[in-house]
């Protein structure tokens, strides 16, 4: 899952109707998304299908001119402003929904067209959104873990029990991994077994930290087509340079991709460039030109460019496919390469089999490479786009 967030009336529902293509409302007034909207969008990567000259047969995803597509669920969050950790605005709500999203887009108007509380304005720096966004999602994983802390820290010295097990069981909801507490804590340079040591500071740098860690931030730069914005990226760029910031414009990707649904342009999401099918009136040609000049200069809307960062490189996923015909890549009925997972780097052989199906995992008796013919073992670490067969 990837969630949308930021302040109110940035762009975030052009953002999430351009990613899935659901009908949501776009305004602008301050919080048009109340209740969290849910969508799937998807993810490009390079079909194998190009290297065999078969028309593959997904089942689970799509497959266009070489590119598969495979699905991911996608939140848009109620817009944030300051002080909803402390409740204002829809902030409780807001924080809530994000327990269990493990990489967070940050939708940001570069433009500085909506001022901190999300009215329209000029000139408004967005730096302060940067930190003030980061800030109360801070603060949120901070209260979280204050409001049991001392029964908790208690618990942990008393009876001798792991420190980590009592996070990971307390704050189950949070979506963490035994590997980013683990990480945190080295990072804070706290020490686990005295948690009722820990001062303010550190209960505050132990979960800044593993928010950090657990729910990483994408910068999404939008409105990357009005004045200004241009001085303002680079003006990000240098003030955050260890961040993953991605310039974009989703009324542009909203234009194209409902002008690809009518038939008018054909168009594929995250594309340099696109094809005008049929005669268009003059208003509609100037609008497409001016998109045009925009793929020119940043390579694409970066609408696309944000799903398959956060996903593939954020998440650190990639994606393997499953057949039962080695020879053929395909499934028993024939159809190639018909299912596309999406699955951690460096998963091994014998986990992938589980993430297919539990039953598929425990009857584990090794895999095959459709590629190389190879058997191997449960242990073996598969890489993006291979194509295996489970043996069982």
């Amino acid at each position: 899952m990837v969630a949308l967030v930021g302040k109110t009336n940035v762009g975030k529902s052009t953002f999430f109707k351009s990613a899935t293509m659901v009908d949501v409302e776009i305004s602008n007034r301050i919080f048009t998304t109340i209740k969290p909207n849910e969508g799937v969008g998807y993810v490009v990567s390079n079909c194998p299908c190009t290297e065999i000259n078969k028309k593959c047969n997904p089942k689970n995803s799509k497959c266009i001119d070489g590119k598969r597509l495979i699905p991911i669920k996608i939140l848009d969050i109620a817009g944030l402003i300051p002080g909803a950790h402390e409740g204002k605005g829809l902030g409780n709500q807001f924080l809530d929904n994000l327990r269990e999203a493990p990489v967070l887009i940050h939708v940001l108007d570069i433009s500085g067209t909506t001022d901190s509380g999300g009215n329209p304005s000029k000139g408004h720096d967005p730096i302060e959104d940067i930190k003030f966004f980061e800030d109360e999602i801070n603060f949120w994983y901070t209260d979280i873990f204050k409001r049991e802390w001392n029964q908790m820290a208690k618990c942990t010295e008393i009876t001798k029990s792991d420190f980590e097990k009592q996070i990971l069981s307390r704050f189950s909801g949070l979506g963490i991994q035994k590997s980013d507490l683990h990480k945190s804590i080295k990072k804070s340079g706290v020490d686990p077994t005295s948690p009722t040591k820990w001062s303010e500071e550190d209960i505050f740098n132990f979960a800044k930290n593993l928010r950090e860690i657990s729910k990483p931030i994408l910068i999404a730069a939008n409105k990357m087509d009005l004045d200004g914005s241009e001085e303002n990226l680079k003006k990000i760029k240098e003030k955050f340079p260890d961040k993953i910031i991605v310039p974009c414009s989703a009324d542009f990707e909203l234009a194209l991709r409902t002008a690809s649904e009518k038939g008018i342009i054909n168009y594929l999401p995250g594309s340099s460039n696109f094809e005008i099918l049929e005669e268009i009136p003059e208003k509609q040609k100037e609008a497409l030109k001016k998109i045009k000049d925009f793929l020119k200069n940043y390579g694409s809307t970066g609408v696309q460019e944000c799903l398959n960062t956060a996903v593939f490189d954020v998440m650190k996923n990639m994606v393997v496919y499953s057949v039962e015909d080695e020879n053929h890549w395909s499934d028993k009925k024939g159809n190639v390469l018909p299912d596309a997972h999406l699955v951690p780097q460096n998963i091994g052989a014998r986990e992938f089999a589980y993430k297919i199906h539990t039953d598929i995992g425990e009857k584990f008796m090794g895999a095959i490479d459709a590629r190389t013919k190879r058997k191997m073992g449960g242990d073996h670490e598969l890489k993006d786009c291979d194509v295996i067969k489970i043996l069982n």
